[in-house]
This record gives C-alpha cells, sequence and structure tokens, in this order.
C-alpha cells in the first residue's frame, strides 16, 4: 500500500508511472478525488467538535443552547457516518494501486523491454541433438508425468530415485549456500491466512490465481515470502536488529491461469512446485544496497553449479503488483536456445509494510518508521532440475553432476538404463 502522503504530495509524478506499468487513470483520478473528499469531510468534523466544544456551557445548559448542541451532535454524527464511508471506498481502491517504480527502472510496456544487465558463462556448445529436461526424464524414469496426471491432474510431477535426490540435494545446497551468506533458515507451514496474504499483496487482486481452502480462512502458500515476511506482522523492530536475513524451502501452490504452450510440458510451470525463498527486511536508508546484495546470493547458486544465466532489470510495464524495481535472473536451457526465469529479486520500499504494519524504532528520531522488505528466489528449485538436466546432458543420454552436488547424490552421474542404438 502507497503512502497517502506520496501521492498527494507528488501527484503528477506518481500519476506518470503508475500509469507506465498499466494502472487506469480512471481508477487514480477517482483515489484524488475519494481522498481529497475524506480530508475535507475530516476536517469538518474536526470544526464541528471544537464548535461543540465551545458551546458547552460551564453550568446548566439554556433551551437554546441544548437545542444548538443537538444539531452539531446531528451534523457531526451524519458527517462521521460520511467520512466512514468515503473511507472505506478509498481503502478499496487503495488496495488495487501497484507499487510506485523507483527512478532506475526503465520505461516500458512489456518484457520485451526489459534492460539486459549482463550475462554470466557461455552456453554450452553441444555436438549432438539436445532434448528437453522433461524428455531427458522421463528416458532416465527419474520424472514421471503421467502418473502425477493419475493422482492429482496435469501440471504435477513425481520425482523418482535419483530424480528425487537431485531435487533434494539441490534443496539442501541452496539452503546452505545462504546460511554461509549470513541467512537464518525457517520451517514454515504451507498453509497461510488471509491476513497473511493481504500483508504481502497477494490479496485481494490475486484472489483468483490462489488455492483456497474451502470453508476454511485458509490459502496455500503461493511463496515463502508470504510466511516469511509475515512473521513481523503487527510488530516494532528495534533497528539495532535490521537487517533481517531469513530463508526457507517450502513447496508452493499456483493455479497458473493463462500459462500455454510448451510450459505446460515438463518443470518450468507447474501447480505446485519447491522453492527456496529470502528475505530481508531492512533499514529504509539502506533497501537499494540490499537489493544489490540480495541479487548477488540468489546468483552464487547459478554460479557455483556453473550454468549459464543472465541478469535483467524489469520495465515498469512488466514490474510485479508490490514492486518498485525487480531483477530477474534467467538460466539458460539449450532445449529453448534461451534464456527463462528462474528468480525474481525484489524491493517492495514499504509497500508491504505499511499493508503488515511492519515498523522498526528510529533510535535517532525517536519515533517508529515503516521498514523496507525485499525477498527473491533463492531459487525456484523444480527449474534449476531442469536446467542441471540440459546443461548436463551428455550423448549417451546420462546427466552428469555439477561438482558441488556430487557430495549429496554420491553419483558422477545419472545413468541411462535403456540401451542406445544408432542409426
Amino acid at each position: 500500500m502507497l503512502n497517502p502522503k506520496l501521492i498527494r504530495d507528488n501527484t503528477d509524478k506518481v500519476k506518470d508511472k503508475l500509469l507506465s506499468r498499466g494502472f487506469q487513470e480512471e481508477q487514480f483520478n477517482q483515489y484524488i478525488t475519494l481522498d481529497s473528499k475524506w480530508r475535507a469531510l475530516l476536517q469538518d468534523v474536526e470544526q464541528l467538535k471544537q464548535d461543540q466544544n465551545k458551546m458547552i456551557p460551564k453550568g446548566k445548559p439554556s433551551p437554546e443552547q441544548l437545542e444548538t448542541l443537538k444539531k452539531l451532535s446531528s451534523s457531526i454524527k451524519e458527517k462521521q457516518e460520511q467520512l466512514k464511508e468515503t473511507e472505506d471506498k478509498l481503502k478499496l481502491i487503495a488496495l488495487t494501486i501497484p507499487n510506485v517504480p523507483l527512478d532506475s527502472v526503465p520505461y516500458g510496456t512489456s518484457e520485451d523491454d526489459n534492460v539486459e544487465i549482463k550475462k554470466v558463462g557461455e552456453p554450452q556448445q553441444f555436438d549432438f541433438q539436445v532434448k528437453s529436461h522433461d524428455e531427458i526424464g522421463i528416458d532416465l524414469d527419474i520424472l514421471d508425468f503421467e502418473t502425477a496426471a493419475k493422482i492429482t491432474g496435469s501440471r504435477f510431477v513425481l520425482y523418482k530415485g535419483l530424480g528425487a535426490k537431485l531435487e533434494r540435494a539441490l534443496i539442501n545446497f541452496m539452503l546452505e549456500t545462504h546460511e554461509d551468506n549470513g541467512y537464518t533458515e525457517y520451517l514454515l507451514p504451507a498453509i497461510v491466512n488471509r491476513d497473511s496474504l493481504y500483508g504481502t499483496g497477494q490479496l485481494p487482486k490475486f484472489e483468483d490465481d490462489q488455492f483456497k481452502l474451502s470453508d476454511t480462512d485458509y490459502y496455500l502458500s503461493p511463496t515463502a515470502e508470504v510466511q516469511l515476511t509475515n512473521i513481523f506482522r503487527d510488530e516494532v523492530i528495534e533497528e539495532s536488529r535490521l537487517p533481517i536475513n531469513i530463508t526457507a524451502y517450502t513447496p508452493c501452490f499456483r493455479k497458473e491461469a493463462g500459462s500455454y504452450g510448451k510450459d505446460i510440458k515438463g518443470l518450468i510451470r507447474q501447480h505446485q512446485f519447491n522453492k527456496i525463498e529470502l528475505v530481508k527486511i531492512v533499514n529504509p536508508k539502506n533497501s537499494e544496497y540490499e537489493l544489490e546484495k540480495l541479487l548477488n546470493n540468489a546468483e552464487k547458486i547459478l554460479q557455483l553449479l556453473e550454468i549459464p544465466y543472465r541478469v535483467v532489470t524489469l520495465c515498469t510495464g512488466d514490474l510485479g503488483f508490490t514492486s518498485a524495481k525487480t531483477y530477474d535472473i534467467e538460466v539458460w536451457l539449450p532445449s529453448q536456445g534461451k534464456y527463462r526465469e528462474i528468480s525474481s529479486c525484489s524491493n517492495f520500499l514499504d509497500f508491504q509494510s505499511r499493508r503488515a504494519m511492519i515498523r522498526y524504532k528510529n533510535i535517532e528520531e525517536n519515533k517508529t518508521n515503516y521498514v523496507h522488505t525485499l525477498n527473491g528466489s533463492g531459487l525456484a528449485v523444480g527449474r534449476t532440475v531442469a536446467a542441471v538436466i540440459e546443461n548436463y546432458q551428455t550423448k549417451d543420454g546420462n546427466i552428469r553432476i555439477p561438482e558441488v552436488l556430487k557430495k549429496y547424490l554420491k553419483v558422477e552421474e545419472i545413468k541411462c538404463l535403456k540401451k542406445i542404438t544408432s542409426l
């Protein structure tokens, strides 16, 4: 949620930035109108209360004074009702307004306008026809989409044997790497309540994207960002504790409505997937610096796995609802001949902390201020499995194990059990 003062003091700039990310001008103007009406009504109520206090006599009031006080009381009640009604409408619109992009975010309308920051590692030149990760996984009998569809439905997967161990190895490797970088690990519930989803911005805007448990106030968590951030909901944190760096592995659940094409196959876009999440709770003066650190922490995983990737800055039109600035890390997938998102690292400024009431006590000013929150995937595990399979595939259908994972899997390769015959 945006600071109302930010909008009032910088109306034209905020409007321009919000329009650049697709927010409707009509909605913005409606907010401005309601905010002006709310402030005018608030001023009227305060003035009427002052008039009422001045009219209260020290002794017994006369009939005329009683009549005047009665009229004032009636006017105050009427104005307060109008104020409450206006405030409720204002809050509803405020919950639909996205974050304001930082000045360093490039203007644009779609992912085509995202700006590449860097590329790390050179894609391998294979001397054979590469296969997709799902083809290889099925051939090696480590991924089973068909049985998962029988058990549950489409866009689910069974990991089997060394496939399951590869997923688990990546989870442990990622968590241990982030712990070495100063993050505290949490083991979290996979179910969250409505307040938590409001706090991080998934509700009310993305209600249809969530898996809700019927007849309850509970949802399957779409990302551990929700749980980790809401640990501090309605709290005032001592400034000396900042920054707080926390991480967790959780299963994540998303409807993924509207996705299509190649993403329907394989591990790229599943309804349930594992993810390592990184969350930072920081002092506002340091949040842009902390975003760079967060990005470096997420990148480290791919660097250690020795898999090529690139980093892009999302343009205004491609930013997520809650984000003021986002870097996407995109990993190289040989079968598609392109980079695909594997992590988003975002700075939300005080957007989430205002919704979740997360504050810190500022020692110098001796008052409470809102913290800044940041989060990023470190990384999406299923997509990392896909990247490992594709980038480490061999001509004879095996998968070489990255050096950093060998201590977890205790094998050099995941080998093809089927006999390969050449034409």
